[in-house]
């Protein structure tokens, strides 16, 4: 028997890969943005969310992964067994956009905070870290940047330092935490969808089943035929790794809205649009090293969560259009994959340079995706349930449920929002 065998905690850390990276890419320095909004917006009434989503984007990223484990093929791919191919040239292109957005918005937010560490203007860092991600990602290999990303996911251990030293009052929060306070007024309803289009964002669907098929790709596993069907065993394992990286996510986003919540919030401040006002704000309120751990956390998860948004978007073009893929793939092999994943990456550094207020268009995309996300992830449980494209392994019962319950959720958030 092996040691990781004996050992749960070494068992444990053995299994996570591809859902703890998904997980921690979630919150990116928009979706920081998006909470810290929240919680200046509404203070901590709005913890209880965190609970809410935790296990909703466990299903939805689970049935993903079941997805690519079982077919062998990424979310766009096997959905193209089901839907017309327009639908899934929809997806994609909207996914594109999105994720451009998202793209500029958290290589601003990333280079405001480094601004805010070193002093130099945030033009220059723009474009560096835009650079250094975009040459990594097309240089180095899949087990290489898995690795990469696995220890970037510490940088987030940042949030949950800061929402200790405030020091909160744990009996008022508890309170906010397990007693639901719905969302009154069009503003507040809004920011739900927001907070339910950061969470759980289409993005990370692609991303989620992709990394499923490099992940075979690794071991061998190059044609679709060789790499269908899962055992238990590794199902199982995948579950634990996609429960513990939502959790993960979800304890980050908790104590961003807390931390914002009890400071920001109290004090009146309440006009919040980015990472790095919410980073300056926080420094009288809640002392120089709180606000410093703040802003290095916006920097580690941008080097996490930047490579995830390029890369779902090329993952998502090359399945639908049938094109050769992958990280593992040489840029001359499989350039239409890498040229989509540079193009994402131009963009959304342009944004800076055309004097687009990414962060703004942001909290927008956010609710563009929270009005999306229950469109795919209707497509996905007809995928999920089809036991012949499923290999006789379609998703149980209570996992569509759940994740029907997610796409209704979402649903009746967006009908609320406009009506």
């Amino acid at each position: 028997m092996s040691v990781a065998k004996k050992n749960p905690a070494k068992r444990f850390f053995a299994a996570l890969g591809p859902g703890l990276i998904t997980g921690a890419a979630d919150d990116d320095p928009s979706g920081i943005a998006t909470y810290s909004m929240a919680g200046a917006r509404l203070g901590t009434g709005m913890l209880w969310t965190a609970l809410l989503t935790w296990p909703l984007m466990a299903a939805v990223q689970m049935m993903c992964a079941r997805i690519g484990m079982v077919t062998g093929m990424g979310l766009m791919k096997s959905l193209r067994r089901r839907f017309p191919k327009p639908i899934i040239v929809t997806f994609s292109l909207a996914l594109f956009a999105a994720n451009t957005i998202n793209i500029g918005a958290d290589l601003l937010g990333m280079a405001d905070a480094a601004e805010m560490l070193v002093g130099v203007k945030a033009g220059f860092f723009v474009v560096l870290f835009g650079v250094i991600i975009t040459v990594t990602s097309v240089r180095c290999d899949y087990q290489q940047i898995a690795r990469t990303l696995k220890w970037l996911c510490l940088a987030l251990f940042a949030y949950v330092i800061t929402g200790f030293i405030i020091k909160p009052d744990w009996s008022s929060v508890a309170r906010d935490t397990f007693i639901p306070s719905l969302p009154r007024g069009h503003d507040a309803i809004q920011m739900l969808v927001a907070i339910l289009g950061t969470t759980i964002s289409p993005y990370l669907f692609v991303w989620q089943a992709s990394q499923e098929v490099e992940e075979e790709k690794a071991q061998g596993l190059n044609r679709i035929s060789l790499r269908e069907g899962a055992s238990q065993g590794a199902i199982n394992t995948r579950a634990l790794d996609v429960g513990a990286g939502t959790f993960f996510s979800n304890l980050v986003m908790y104590f961003i809205i807390l931390t914002t919540g009890l400071t920001l919030y109290r004090h009146g401040i309440t006009n919040i649009e980015t990472s790095k006002q919410a980073a300056e704000a926080l420094r009288p309120l809640a002392g120089a090293f709180a606000a410093t751990l703040y802003t290095i956390g916006i920097v580690g998860v941008g080097l996490l969560s930047i490579p995830t948004l390029a890369g779902s978007a090329a993952y998502a073009f090359a399945e639908t259009f049938a094109w050769k893929q992958g990280l593992n793939e040489k840029p001359k092999a499989a350039w239409r994959f890498y040229a989509v994943f540079v193009l994402a990456m131009a963009a959304g550094m342009a944004l800076y340079f055309l004097k687009v207020n990414p962060v703004k268009a942001l909290f927008w995309t956010a609710i563009i995706n929270g009005v999306l996300a229950p469109f795919l992830l209707t497509a996905i449980l007809f995928v999920a349930s089809d036991t012949k494209l499923m290999k006789k392994q379609p998703s149980s019962m209570v996992a569509r449920i759940c994740v029907g319950l997610t796409a209704l959720l979402m649903f009746a958030a967006a009908a609320g929002m406009f009506f």
